[in-house]
């Protein structure tokens, strides 16, 4: 899937790829008693996508638990969002350790939401190396479409784990009504957005803020028609738009991905060169997840089925959970 004479560059939205993970899958645990389930769809994930796109370059973007930006600035933001389980966070670390196992590099920064870094580092190669590489940013938030343009893409997981859609600028336009990524910001700036508490504003849906958009691009060429004293737009939402002004430039804000998060970029950090297949084996054994051995990036099911007979591992007794899923 890389584009011709462009080297592929996997940014992986890692906290919503392990929330995706998690309720996707059933409470698996491994031999402590441990639940994995979120560990188990995070490296299903990751391995699948390695072997889809086989990047040149790797990196992995996390949320911290310190407030953000966005929150000290609107403490509202994402306050009616349930807090998840504790289950959940406590395989967090475990997904860390495992991107160390297969140098894969952690990127993360307190303040800044993990769709920040990702937006950052996009903005890095977009900038530094437009002509030789292409952002493939996967995900189970729909929120990094605002990031797709020329050099960047959005593989959205759309059915739990099991698969997606790869979004460019043309994919998003069909979605959206013939919106352009970036517009996707002032959708939410005008209407809200639920799921994070963004306020928008009041009494303005999705219908009327397509038309705005579409009739006049930008916000601030909304509020520029919506405070002429002859206004096209029609009373009542000219009325709704002047009385929400604050609200709705503070929504783009809160909806608008940072791209200038203060990360120390390394762009040798980026390159990855694979892993140390036999230690990756031991500990995928080691976690109970033996089924995934043959899905390891360059690993031959056949191959490793001889070795496994070799060795004479006595094979356990195995539970499938969807799309041919094991753990012990």
């Amino acid at each position: 899937m890389a584009e011709a004479n462009k080297e592929n560059f996997l940014i992986i939205d890692s906290n919503s790829i392990i929330h995706r993970a998690f309720h996707a899958l059933p409470p698996l645990t491994n031999k402590k008693g441990e639940i994995v389930n979120a560990v188990y769809g995070f490296l299903l994930m990751l391995f699948r996508s390695i072997k889809d796109f086989n990047p040149k370059y790797i990196a992995a973007c996390f949320d911290l638990p310190e407030p953000t930006l966005r929150k000290i600035s609107f403490p509202e933001y994402k306050a009616k969002r349930q807090k998840a389980p504790d289950e959940l966070y406590e395989q967090i670390p475990k997904v860390k350790e495992i991107l160390k196992l297969f140098n894969i590099s952690v990127f993360e920064k307190a303040g800044y939401e993990g769709d920040d870094i990702i937006g950052t580092l996009a903005e890095f190669i977009t900038q530094k190396h437009i002509n030789e590489i292409n952002n493939i940013i996967i995900s189970g938030d729909l929120d990094n479409l605002q990031l797709v343009n020329k050099n960047t893409k959005v593989y959205f997981l759309n059915k739990g784990i099991k698969g997606g859609i790869l979004y460019d600028a043309k994919a998003i336009k069909k979605r959206y009504d013939g919106l352009d990524p970036e517009q996707i910001i002032t959708l939410k700036s005008l209407k809200g957005d639920a799921s994070d508490n963004i306020p928008g504003v009041k009494g303005i849906g999705e219908k009327t803020a397509f038309q705005l958009i579409k009739e006049y691009k930008t916000l601030e060429k909304i509020f520029g028609e919506a405070e002429k004293e002859n206004s096209k737009i029609k009373k009542p939402i000219q009325e709704k738009l002047l009385e929400n002004k604050e609200m709705a430039f503070l929504s783009f804000e809160l909806a608008r991905i940072k791209k200038d998060a203060p990360l120390k970029i390394n762009f040798n950090d980026f390159a990855w060169q694979g892993f140390d297949k036999e230690k990756a084996r031991s500990n995928l054994e080691e976690m109970g997840f033996k089924s995934l051995i043959n899905k390891l990036p360059g690993e031959e099911p056949i191959e490793h089925e001889k070795k496994e007979k070799i060795k004479k591992i006595k094979t356990e007794n195995v539970k499938s959970v969807g799309e041919n899923l094991r753990l012990w």
